[in-house]
């Protein structure tokens, strides 16, 4: 067990040094590394211990940690139960943990299956639940609290805070921290659940989807019945009495930490299907404010960061699956860690330490390679009560793991104080009236903290005027002068007015000199103007006419956040120069500087890593232009302004658009914009504009994809896990031309994209290596009805006259649902009207079928595994 917090790292020391010397153990005589510390690439002066393996022990896949008040670690598995562990201190030769599985009095085990997050506060257990149950043993979706009432230590009184309604699954609810003080509870959830009834709202509950873009939702059917405001965070008191909203759109934020100063932070997710898009965000650090929105909406609807009515990320880290964050508070680290923020990637085994420096109201963030390895899939950690950083791996049934990074070297526990600028004392003082209701005085206070230069001020000053009853400031409002004011009142007035004001509010801001704006400015005045048209419609003619009037002689302003601002709204206004001038920038547009970092972000670390298999330099040469693909889907809309020569010029675009290598999803995007383009062309036309635009790059069979030259050889046989995992020991040069091969023969191809080739229907196998062990990869291969992501999982449909429908779900409307049942063939929909479902569940069958290895032969085995390890590219070394 835990060395007592009161004894401190000294004692600690002396006893670990005793241990090593009473043992016989000198420097020179160094012991074998564990098998599984092998694979860990650590910082200088850090070591690690490999404390327990839960599914060794037929204990599940771990994924949620927290410490007890006793110093003994709670960890969940994701679909079993709960576990408490004793653990040796740092230094002890035997480690061997001792684990019990939590009860609950005479009733038997705790039915805490599905716990994604957990928390020991108030003397109790919070678990967070991410389950449809199916028996009354389950616990549903929500919050539940777990006490020990009789003194006995062991929990006898299960309470349910709050049940929680969406979809659970992934994007369910996650973690919970306490709030600085120690009297609240913070907790974190994903966009695939409604925010519930609250008692406060730092975040005015006015959300929309305020966005003028064509909508094309994820033709791979993600999230398609998931609106705004997405993902979210709130905060509870212990016995969950109140709730209140803090932040909102999230994709899907796995859990959240508080630095020294009180600040609160978030690793978020992008959506890797985007990767290529003009809306694709990468992963990413965010500082969440009180009120924040941070602006995820489904499929290409996504805010872009420079909108005024949401905040930026402190940094974009690149693709990945962000899981854990935490601070080093509390470490025996040095100091420069104890203040970091650690980052988890699930999907590349990346610890990041996240360096934050304070910049204004916010901060400015670095970041470095704290901890990797291959496989690695990264599910939480937490600091423990003797100063080390304790991890785990695991997830979707992953095999599990827990270790212990400690700091092997003395530590100066002296913690110098963050000085916060003036900046973020305004902010936080504007953030005072983000709660308790209307207070006197706060319009004047708040208005000329509006024009503040620094953007974290400025949203913080909105929020607080939207908490405000707009009867005190709308005429305030209307009549200003200052341009950098009036936008964001008249933002905030968008959100909280009667439609009836939407001339005095589109006149006032037409009164301001565009051409005098700087960029910024610009690029807030029209966003402010595209949520006065998203909120409360299309103008009459004559303010049309005068809006078109206004913005067209800017339009290009040759800078690209404006311009597309600019394009969607004048298309939407059916501007009569919108097309032409639209589409003479889908042809020359370049992408700045800023938006290519979303792509090259990772490629330092994938340079230097090998082992995650990609292949960057093939990568970034393929990347489609994202600029011109925003005005592809603008022009996608555009219902007047064409000319027979703007249509030629426009569908030869897309057709050429389709050679570009982009997230799983770009296909569909760019196609979904092709068929809004072609649903406007004259009847006699359609065909023509059809075959230029590529159609029959899409409705080809795959067959050429599907076939291999490189066939099976066999003889086969029925595999089994444990026969085929005896002969994963070494991989190390193998034929990876031939496992591609057989990737290509067992069908694997025809489902799976891998280095941006493939298949759509399964889950991209490019990382496959980075989070996969041999034996997990085999077991989904083999069982592939164990573990089924809800990103991938098959609905079945129940309808009224007694038969049923399996398919994946690809959209939904408000009169139907769109099925593609065929694996081989995804772009065939078939429609099934929602009048006729009864009801509709996921299935727990998975569309990969079993045994598609059974034609290959044990070298054949060896060198399809090999290949998968290696991320598809087989000039890379398979790391074991």
């Amino acid at each position: 067990m835990f060395t007592k917090l009161s004894i401190g790292k000294p004692l600690i020391l002396i006893l670990s040094v005793c241990l090593v010397l009473s043992c016989g153990k000198s420097e020179e005589t160094k012991e074998p590394l564990h098998p599984k510390l092998e694979k860990l690439k650590l910082i200088s002066g850090f070591k690690a211990e490999h404390i327990y393996s839960p599914g060794e022990n037929e204990q599940g896949s771990w994924v949620g940690i927290t410490f007890d008040d006793k110093g003994r670690m709670i960890a969940t598995d994701q679909y079993g139960a709960l576990y408490r562990l004793e653990i040796p201190a740092i230094g002890f030769e035997d480690l061997t943990p001792k684990v019990e599985k939590l009860m609950i009095g005479s009733e038997g085990e705790i039915g805490m299956g599905y716990a994604q997050g957990v928390l020991y506060a108030f003397n109790s257990l919070y678990v967070m639940v991410n389950h449809n149950p199916n028996d009354a043993f389950d616990k549903g979706t929500g919050l539940y609290r777990i006490q020990d009432t009789t003194g006995d230590d062991q929990y006898d009184k299960i309470t349910l805070i709050k049940s929680l309604k969406g979809d659970p699954g992934e994007h369910g609810p996650h973690s919970m921290i306490l709030s600085p003080d120690k009297q609240s509870i913070y907790i974190v959830v994903g966009n695939h659940i409604d925010v519930p009834e609250m008692d406060a709202y730092r975040l005015p509950r006015v959300w929309d989807e305020d966005n003028l873009f064509p909508v094309i939702k994820d033709p791979r059917g993600h999230a398609n019945n998931r609106m705004s405001p997405g993902g979210w965070i709130a905060k509870i008191d212990p016995e969950g009495k109140n709730w209140e909203l803090i932040s909102a759109g999230f994709r899907n934020a796995y859990d959240i930490a508080f630095n020294d100063a009180g600040d609160l932070f978030t690793y978020d997710s992008d959506m890797e299907w985007d990767f290529g898009m003009p809306w694709y965000r990468p992963t990413r650090i965010c500082h969440v404010t009180s009120g924040s929105e941070f602006g995820w909406r489904t499929g290409n609807q996504k805010w872009s960061p420079v909108y005024p009515d949401n905040l930026p990320a402190t940094l974009n880290i690149g693709q990945g699956s962000p899981t854990n964050v935490m601070f080093g508070t509390g470490s025996n680290f040095p100091e420069k860690y104890r203040k970091a923020l650690f980052a988890f990637d699930w999907s590349f085994g990346i610890i990041y330490a996240v360096f934050l420096e304070p910049s204004g109201a916010t901060y400015s963030a670095t970041a470095e390679e704290f901890i990797s390895g291959s496989p690695l899939p990264l599910t939480d950690g937490a600091i423990g009560p003797d100063g080390a950083m304790y991890f785990m791996t695991g997830g979707r049934r992953l095999q599990s793991d827990v270790y212990r990074i400690y700091y092997d070297g003395d530590v100066d526990q002296k913690n110098t104080q963050t000085e916060l600028p003036e900046e973020n004392q305004i902010r936080r003082k504007l953030e005072e009236f983000h709660t308790g209701g209307p207070k006197a005085g706060a319009v004047d206070f708040l208005w000329p903290y509006l024009k503040h230069e620094d953007r974290f001020v400025q949203y913080a000053a909105r929020i607080a005027l939207e908490h405000q009853p707009v009867s005190e400031w709308q005429e305030k409002a209307l009549n200003e002068s200052d341009a950098k004011i009036l936008t964001q009142s008249m933002i905030a007035l968008s959100r909280h007015g009667d439609k009836y004001l939407q001339p005095k509010i589109l006149g006032a801001m037409m009164s301001i000199d565009f051409k005098q704006l700087n960029t910024t400015d610009k690029v807030n005045l029209v966003r402010a103007i595209e949520l006065s048209l998203f909120r409360q419609g299309m103008p009459s003619n004559n303010l049309r006419t005068e809006l078109v009037n206004y913005l067209n002689p800017n339009f290009p302003a040759n800078e690209n956040n404006t311009d597309r601002l600019l394009s969607k709204v004048l298309v939407h206004l059916d501007a009569p120069e919108a097309v032409e001038k639209t589409l003479a920038l889908l042809k020359t547009a370049k992408d700045d500087a800023d938006f290519q970092k979303t792509f090259t972000s990772s490629s330092d670390l994938i340079l230097r890593n090998p082992q995650y298999g990609l292949d960057i330099a093939d990568m970034l040469a393929n990347v489609p232009p994202a600029q011109q693909s925003y005005y592809a889907t603008v022009l996608g809309n555009a219902k007047v302004g064409w000319t027979p020569e703007f249509r030629e010029e426009y569908f030869k675009w897309i057709h050429g658009a389709f050679q570009y290598k982009g997230g799983r999803s770009y296909v569909g995007f760019i196609d979904r914009a092709r068929k809004m383009a072609l649903s406007h062309v004259s009847a006699d036309k359609f065909d023509h504009y059809n075959e230029l635009s590529g159609a029959s790059l899409l409705t080809g069979s795959g067959n050429d994809l599907m076939v291999s030259t490189i066939q099976p050889q066999g003889p086969g046989k029925n595999w089994k896990v444990d026969e085929a995992l005896a002969l994963m020991d070494d991989l190390k040069g193998r034929d990876l031309v031939k496992g591609k091969g057989m990737y290509a023969a067992t069908l694997c191809l025809s489902c799976h994209t891998m280095q941006g080739e493939g298949g759509i229907v399964g889950p991209d196998l490019t990382q496959l290596g980075t989070r996969f062990s041999p034996k997990d990869i085999l077991e989904s291969t083999i069982h592939p009805n164990a573990v089924i992501s809800d990103q991938y999982a098959a609905t079945i449909f129940y309808l009224a006259d007694g038969s049923s429908v399996l398919g994946k779900l690809t959209n939904e409307d408000k009169e139907k649902y769109y099925i593609s049942q065929n694996p081989f063939d995804p772009q065939t929909i078939r429609e099934i009207p929602k009048k006729d479902v009864t009801s509709k569940k996921l299935s727990d069958i998975s569309v990969m079928m079993p045994g598609l290895i059974n034609r290959l032969n044990e070298v054949e085995l060896k060198d399809l595994m090999a290949y998968l390890i290696s991320g598809g590219n087989p000039s890379h070394e398979v790391y074991q």
